[in-house]
């Protein structure tokens, strides 16, 4: 299990580049899809929010199931969010 300060550099670094790639869409496109482009940013941060949570309120129980579990969300989230940037530039 990689420490938690090793798991929330992750989380930070991957939402962090979703949220950039918002931010170069809306820069080279100008007036293009900016409500979604908002969404996917704010969505991101609720992401991020949410497993901050999670990785501070661990179950002492299954702790390497809880950990390993966030990071497939994390994983599965940041993909969702890289797949809707894709569908907002086409």
């Amino acid at each position: 299990m990689a420490s938690l300060r090793v798991i929330k550099k992750d989380i930070d670094y991957l939402i962090s580049e979703v949220i950039s790639d918002c931010w170069t869409f809306l820069y080279t496109n100008p007036g293009k899809s900016s409500q979604e482009a908002v969404a996917i940013m704010n969505d991101a941060v609720t992401l991020r929010n949410d497993l901050y949570n999670r990785v501070n309120k661990p179950d002492k129980e299954k702790m390497k199931a809880h950990y390993n579990a966030i990071n497939k969300d994390l994983l599965t989230g940041v993909d969702s969010l890289f797949q809707r940037i894709s569908e907002m530039v086409k």
